[in-house]
């Protein structure tokens, strides 16, 4: 009987060490197929740390969540195109300020660097258009020659971008974060000789197709590796997804900032503005009385009167000024209206979905080129055509615009291209200036009145046009869990 005591001891004894062994490699072996993680002598499949959140340069965590997108006042204009509406949008990240002077002249010195001797047009057409700064009947040339580029100027939001320009400059701005991080990994060396057909690209290095001076990677348990190392993978949880404009509900989500007046999932006090109460003017103590954003008070009064200004700005302030809202984002209402990604419709609200709302997808396949240039294109109709989700890759005009939703009957005349029948639905130059190069920009600036300051307006404006009035700030999707860690 004591042989069997001592002998069930010790069975249980190896038995409680063999679970702590096999506990401690859960984290190293497939659960469901017992096979050791990052091994080569098992396959030397990788699998990496789940990695701690990584917010790009300049972001700030946006926690999503439900919320009444639109109106959140009287529609004085009565243009009837921003009716409430319950919508869910997704956590995501976003820029504390608006993109400043020096943000976009430091992306305008590297295009210069790269492009300039050879291909002096890819510089010209990213310049901002400073003769927006001019009127027929005011004198405002010194803005032209000075706002850009004096260094009095360098944290003022840049004016003068269409949204094509500021779609680019996210790109760029993806890049240059990304290459920074593998630098900063010890996987790429700085190249200072980078030339137009060099220079660093995420979608390049992610294909193979980078040429740069890359030092020697990541250890390689596959075996198939020569040097026994490789390039970073998106597995691998190192590089960002790509900066991109907001979507227009998640531009308007992040300006309301109800997470200041949620409780236990009620909202207490819905808001018109970026802050509490209908009123324009701080209740800080320290600052009782001081405008809240800077915007036109009334005709002709855009910054108060000398010795008690009200906002301090005739034109726009810099891009930290005045209070940040509940998110931490400053200027989510006056300084400078600001492009989002969405294609406009004044019925957007009838139409796009309650999760992650959005018009404007032109969905595009990557390829390869004989040179080994990344390019996208459309998706064919042939490769669309049986999918369930979609049936055509330009949805821009979906329901709105192409063939299925035009009141045109002469659908012969757009040749079966789904991109023509906007126009000719909406009569575009001649009853209305819609059509799928319209583009919605969010929010008042220096030169509105409070009307513009609610989130929920909306305007438009084509994308390759610009204004003194406009300028932009910009988003990236969130990985992982939807809980965010904010700023306090």
């Amino acid at each position: 009987m004591r042989k069997n005591f001592r002998f069930i001891a010790i069975s249980a004894i190896l038995c409680v060490g063999f679970l702590l062994v096999s506990c401690g490699n859960t984290d190293k072996a497939s659960k469901t197929t017992g096979w050791y993680y990052n091994d080569p002598d098992y396959g030397g499949f990788f699998v990496a740390d789940v990695p701690t959140e990584k917010i790009g340069p300049g972001l700030v965590p946006i926690e999503g969540g439900a919320f009444t997108m639109g109106n959140t006042q009287d529609n004085v204009y009565h243009t009837w195109d921003n009716s409430s509406r319950n919508v869910t949008v997704s956590s995501f990240y976003m820029d504390e300020t608006e993109v400043s002077n020096i943000d976009y002249l430091e992306y305008l010195y590297w295009l210069d660097r790269i492009y300039g001797a050879d291909y002096p047009m890819i510089v010209k057409n990213a310049l901002p258009d400073t003769l927006v700064w001019r009127s027929s009947l005011a004198y405002n040339e010194p803005m032209v020659e000075v706002y850009l580029r004096h260094p009095a100027y360098h944290e003022y939001p840049v004016v003068g971008v269409s949204w094509l320009q500021a779609a680019d400059y996210a790109k760029w701005r993806s890049d240059r974060v990304n290459e920074h991080i593998l630098i900063s990994e010890g996987i790429l060396s700085f190249d200072p000789d980078q030339t137009p057909d060099s220079h660093f690209s995420t979608d390049a290095y992610l294909a193979g197709q980078y040429n740069g001076i890359i030092d020697e990677g990541i250890e390689d348990y596959s075996g198939r590796s020569e040097t026994g190392y490789r390039n970073a993978k998106m597995e691998d949880g190192i590089l960002l997804p790509q900066y991109r404009l907001p979507t227009e509900a998640e531009w308007e989500y992040a300006a309301l900032a109800l997470i200041g007046n949620t409780t236990e999932e009620r909202i207490v006090e819905r808001r018109v503005y970026p802050w509490n109460t209908d009123g324009l003017r701080t209740d800080d103590k320290d600052y009782y009385g001081n405008f809240t954003a800077n915007y036109k008070r009334g005709n002709g009064d855009y910054m108060g009167i000398a010795g008690n200004l009200n906002d301090g700005a005739a034109f726009p302030a810099p891009v930290a000024s005045y209070w940040p809202n509940d998110y931490g984002l400053y200027n989510m209402a006056g300084n400078v209206s600001e492009w989002v990604m969405d294609a406009y419709r004044p019925l957007s609200f009838e139409d796009v979905a309650d999760h992650n709302p959005y018009r404007g997808n032109v969905f595009k396949n990557r390829v390869i080129d004989s040179l080994g240039n990344i390019t996208y294109q459309e998706a064919s109709p042939e490769s669309v055509s049986a999918r369930r989700n979609y049936r055509n890759s330009y949805n821009i005009n979906y329901n709105d615009g192409d063939v299925q939703s035009t009141i045109q009957n002469d659908w012969a005349s757009a040749g079966g291209d789904q991109k023509n029948f906007t126009d000719q639905m909406y009569e575009y130059g001649v009853t209305t200036l819609i059509s799928d190069r319209s583009r919605v920009y969010k929010g008042g600036s220096w030169a509105d009145g409070p009307y513009f300051l609610s989130p929920s307006t909306r305007r438009f404006l084509d994308e390759d046009q610009s204004t003194a009035t406009i300028g932009f700030r910009c988003a990236m999707n969130k990985i992982g869990s939807a809980l965010t860690k904010r700023k306090r």
